[in-house]
């Protein structure tokens, strides 16, 4: 993807119309060997000054330890406390590989942001808006993944009305899953999604916004900083590390004779991670089979699940915004009666996004203010 003015060659002169230098500034991933993307600046891109970090949503803090139990937390029910999205997030679920938070925000950053950590997914479970970058806008709305990579300073512009985001911090590793790919990268003819479904940067060119400030995400902290300049100050760039935006109804699902399990719903992937999104499509078709999940004890995996809209076969008493955690060590799966309920349907409508962690993740106290206490028994 090529966008505005770029050298002739990596790491040559470019020089504007007046031969004025442009700088060169290399956004790469696993140091040099990775992905990276080539940005021409009008001014130097490392003209930043310490400053207060006067943004930032706060690292997770963890609930009380409790007994080892099935877990389900209403986030529809925090303070819709709004914000910039910056100082939006509430975190939820976290562990070595991932933080996983909800945000209501109501109005733009007022800063840069830039995740020194992570990447970050975010599913957009209402509302909308715009991330703005030096690489240009991704327009996004409700149903849409946005991804952010880490070391792109952006904003988060959200639109007029209720906004309600899911956020996924993940520590490394993040991209779209290898299988899906051939041996040049290309997403195969099989794969559950094409790169036309992919919404990639709309480049504006240079812009200044006026805004001077911004903050670096670091070690769960916040570091501020001040521009001489507008970071939006890029004439063009190539590469393939950018952000997008992809349409959850745009994963096209699988199905088979029997039931599948959740690896065929994998959507995206990173270290100790699996995204998998659970999207309305047809059911098992073998004349004896069972739709409903079966129950399963899958020792190397916490489940984490956050429901969208629709019927979900196999749990009761959640509804749009609930998180259901299922930690390892003891099995879990679909509530009494639902297993049998299934046969005999032909679909769901369901829509939701699931993360199979690797490593434990644990509840936020944030997330233990709305847990509902009956949740365990009612698997009884």
């Amino acid at each position: 993807m090529v966008c505005g003015e770029v050298a002739r060659k990596h790491h040559i002169q470019l020089r504007d119309a007046e031969g004025r230098l442009r700088f060169e500034e290399c956004l790469t991933r696993d140091g040099f060997d990775g992905p990276y993307t080539i940005l021409y600046h009008r001014e130097r891109p490392q003209t930043q000054q310490l400053a207060p970090a006067e943004h930032g949503w706060a690292a997770p803090v963890a609930a009380s330890p409790g007994p080892l139990a099935k877990r389900h937390f209403r986030s529809q029910s925090l303070p819709r406390r709004g914000g910039a999205p910056v100082d939006a997030r509430v975190p939820m679920l976290f562990g070595d590989d991932v933080v996983i938070s909800v945000a209501f925000p109501d109005r733009p950053d007022p800063v840069y942001v830039t995740l020194g950590d992570s990447d970050e997914l975010l599913y957009v479970h209402e509302g909308g808006g715009l991330l703005r970058c030096p690489l240009g806008d991704v327009g996004f709305s409700q149903g849409d993944y946005v991804f952010v990579p880490r070391g792109l300073p952006f904003r988060l512009l959200p639109t007029d009305g209720a906004q309600c985001w899911l956020s996924m911090e993940f520590s490394a590793g993040f991209g779209l899953l290898k299988q899906f790919r051939n041996d040049t990268g290309q997403l195969k003819m099989d794969a559950p999604y094409c790169h036309r479904d992919f919404k990639r940067p709309l480049f504006v060119g240079p812009m200044d916004e006026g805004i001077r400030r911004g903050v670096v995400r670091r070690d769960q902290r916040f570091h501020g900083f001040s521009y001489a300049g507008s970071p939006l100050d890029v004439v063009g760039w190539d590469g393939v590390v950018y952000p997008w935006a992809f349409p959850i109804l745009a994963f096209q699902p699988r199905t088979g004779q029997v039931h599948l399990p959740p690896t065929y719903h994998g959507t995206f992937s990173a270290r100790g991670a699996l995204v998998c999104s659970f999207v309305p499509r047809l059911v098992d078709y073998h004349p004896e089979a069972i739709p409903c999940p079966y129950p399963h004890s899958s020792p190397h995996c916490d489940e984490f699940i956050f429901y969208c809209a629709g019927n979900f076969t196999s749990r009761k008493g959640v509804a749009p915004g609930s998180i259901s955690y299922h930690p390892y060590g003891i099995p879990h799966g679909p509530h009494p009666g639902a297993y049998e309920a299934s046969i005999g349907t032909t679909r769901t409508e369901e829509l939701a996004v699931m993360i199979d962690t690797f490593r434990p993740i644990q509840p936020t106290a944030a997330a233990a203010t709305v847990e509902d206490a009956t949740y365990m028994a009612s698997f009884v």
